[in-house]
């Protein structure tokens, strides 16, 4: 019986879900790791049972499929949880697809440094992308790190990452639902985790690709996830009661929509196609200013299924 579990939360991606599982089962050295794979479609629709169902037989490990029809990314994550007992736990979002030793560098990588949870880097793919605009949408949607396997102090993300179940996922349901339509649950679950002592880890080789979605992959979209990137800091300062944190990471903020908002706009003039990096530290900036409820993107959940339903009917 393996100690690794695979999670992979989805809404409605097949083809991407499909590309991301068969890198999946193609994994090398790790035969006897994995418990299961576990796929939450977080469409009301269960619109990934099918595919699912299709792909079951050429998965060489067990291969569930959980339907969590209430959207929203913490609760599609918890109920992923629900589905295993595995004390590892390894996520791999829908949109990306895993080098072959990836998770036997995540393994390596928690052995080596000890850590609770364990991240690795990420190239962004943005297909079809405007020349101009390609090279900043591959950053964006990358994840770079020191070029060596080492304990860390700040987290990423959950995609790409591992988890020591015991340490880093307290409780039945550690994502707060409360960022199910915002998204930043992985925020408040190692802001938790650091503050209980734990310990975060960079494995160098667990290499993914991300494949930024069409309607993903666009100038307004990342500006509204920069800004949301950018509300981080404040938030988790709100969160833990610390006002003079709050007010420090505000008058950062305002540094930078100032310097960065003069320098993109120089840029724009000009034509620069570095322009958009700049728009981004800019949106960055003001999102620590404007970190307070009700400036909140929501990129996940109902409203996210509200645009895929647009998107589809614009299609007809």
């Amino acid at each position: 019986m393996g100690d690794v579990a695979i999670l992979i939360p989805t809404l409605r991606r097949p083809d991407s879900l499909e590309r991301a599982l068969r890198s999946l089962f193609a994994q090398t050295g790790v035969s006897d790791r994995i418990e299961k794979i576990v796929v939450v479609d977080n469409d009301p629709a269960a619109s990934a049972r099918e595919r699912v169902a299709m792909l079951q037989p050429a998965c060489p490990w067990p291969l569930v499929y959980v339907s969590e029809p209430i959207p929203g990314v913490a609760r599609a994550r918890n109920a992923g949880l629900a589905a295993t007992n595995a004390p590892l736990v390894a996520f791999l979002d829908d949109d990306e697809a895993a080098s072959p030793g990836w998770l036997a560098a995540l393994l390596a990588a928690q052995v080596e440094t000890g850590a609770d949870a364990v991240f690795g880097p990420i190239t962004g793919r943005a297909p079809g992308a405007a020349g101009w605009l390609k090279p900043y949408l591959e950053r964006f949607f990358g994840r770079e790190g020191p070029a060596s396997t080492r304990v860390v102090d700040t987290p990423w993300g959950c995609g790409n990452s591992l988890l020591v179940r015991a340490t880093a996922l307290p409780g039945a349901t550690p994502f707060n639902t409360s960022a199910d339509q915002t998204g930043g649950e992985d925020d408040l679950l190692f802001s938790g985790l650091k503050a209980r002592g734990g310990s975060f880890g960079w494995a160098a080789e667990a290499w993914v690709e991300e494949f930024a979605p069409p309607h993903r992959a666009t100038l307004a979209y990342t500006l509204a996830r920069a800004f949301a990137y950018g509300q981080g800091p404040s938030q988790t300062a709100a969160h833990e009661r610390n006002w003079p944190g709050v007010l420090r990471w505000m008058i950062i903020g305002a540094g930078q929509s100032v310097v960065f908002g003069a320098i993109s706009l120089g840029l724009t003039v000009i034509g620069s196609p570095k322009r958009a990096e700049l728009y981004d530290r800019t949106a960055r900036g003001l999102g620590k200013l404007f970190w307070m409820k009700g400036f909140e993107p929501h990129f996940y959940g109902a409203r996210e299924v509200a645009r895929l339903d647009a998107l589809a009917s614009s299609r007809t």
